[in-house]
């Protein structure tokens, strides 16, 4: 078990677990996700961490098929500018691996923002905390579990 699914169980929250063998030469760990899991990328989303002007860390849940907007994060959480987070600030911050970071469980609660399209989706799958882990949610459980808000965020 992981932290993030820890949670999800302790809090009772509809859920669904899906792993698969991951591939360490795998180029993107969201897309290996889609594919092996036989999902639309558009409905796999990567877990990244961003860093604003004071150094607050930023968590932004986007789609895989997709990128980041920093812009549009930076307007959603009203700081000036965002840029991409140290990776080993990120692993400080939320206790997972890089690859393997879940927007749930995390060690320090950081302010959290889920790219709209999530909730054009029924369920949709993020990452469990592992590498080859991956679990199904509706948007609105993982925005209550991470005190998420919804933005646009997301660019294709």
């Amino acid at each position: 078990m992981t932290p993030a699914l820890d949670l999800l169980k302790k809090v009772r929250a509809e859920h669904h677990i899906h792993s698969y063998e991951h591939d360490p030469k795998a180029a993107s760990y969201g897309l290996e996700a889609a594919e092996k899991l036989g999902l639309a990328p558009a409905q796999v989303f990567k877990t990244l961490l961003a860093s604003t002007e004071k150094g607050e860390l930023l968590v932004a849940v986007v789609p895989v098929a997709g990128s980041l907007d920093l812009k549009a994060l930076a307007h959603a959480a009203s700081v000036k500018k965002a840029e991409m987070a140290d990776p080993s600030a990120a692993q400080r911050a939320t206790g997972y691996l890089l690859g393997g970071i879940s927007p749930l469980g995390q060690k320090k609660g950081l302010r959290t923002f889920i790219d709209l399209s999530a909730q054009s989706f029924a369920t949709i799958f993020v990452s469990a905390g592992r590498r080859g882990l991956e679990v199904e949610l509706s948007a609105t459980v993982l925005a209550e579990h991470t005190q998420g808000t919804f933005a646009p965020i997301g660019r294709e």
